[in-house]
Parts: structure tokens; C-alpha cells; sequence
């Protein structure tokens, strides 16, 4: 759309922009601008909004000996031996 017509029709385009259509306005045959649908802006984010509601117990950082001596001493996978109890497929969707 050259820049005369858009001048001309300046309120229709402006319906059709906020419709979601993008139009470009040209000079001469070269694009010069782009009317679209305005968004408005996003408000950037504030910290601080839980302050007061969350907090940790004093010791919550402390070493836990008996996880660590779990997850140090404990095979890596189960013993494929064990046996489920009266079960073939204990996640069957068949009962």
C-alpha cells in the first residue's frame, strides 16, 4: 500500500492492524513502514513477592549422614533376584 492510500484510509487500516493483519506502507514501490497490532509492553518482574512466606529450618544446609552413607553404599540398580509378592506384572493394567 503506497503511503497516499494509506493517508487516505488511515482509519480503516488501522482497524484491519488491530485485527491482527500487518500492513506495509511503501514510498515510491519500497517498503518504508509496517503497521501492526499494538501489544503493550510487559511489566518486568518484581522480586520479593514471597518474602516472609518461605522459609528453611536453621540446620536445612547441615550434612546428612545416613542419606549420604544411602546413596554412597547403595547398589546402583536392585537385586533382579528379589521377587515381587503374588505378582507377575505389579504395574499391569490386566486385573
Amino acid at each position: 500500500m503506497n503511503i497516499h492510500e494509506a493517508k487516505t484510509h488511515l482509519s480503516r487500516l488501522v482497524e484491519r492492524a488491530a485485527a491482527g493483519e500487518e500492513i506495509i506502507i511503501a514510498k515510491s514501490g519500497k517498503p518504508m513502514a509496517k503497521l501492526v497490532p499494538y501489544t503493550p509492553p510487559i511489566s518486568p518482574r518484581s522480586g520479593g513477592f514471597l518474602s516472609g512466606q518461605i522459609w528453611e529450618s536453621p540446620d536445612c544446609w547441615e550434612p546428612d549422614e545416613e542419606l549420604s552413607q544411602q546413596m554412597t553404599d547403595s547398589p546402583l540398580l536392585p537385586d533382579s533376584s528379589a521377587k515381587v509378592a503374588d505378582e507377575e506384572a505389579p504395574y499391569s493394567a490386566e486385573k
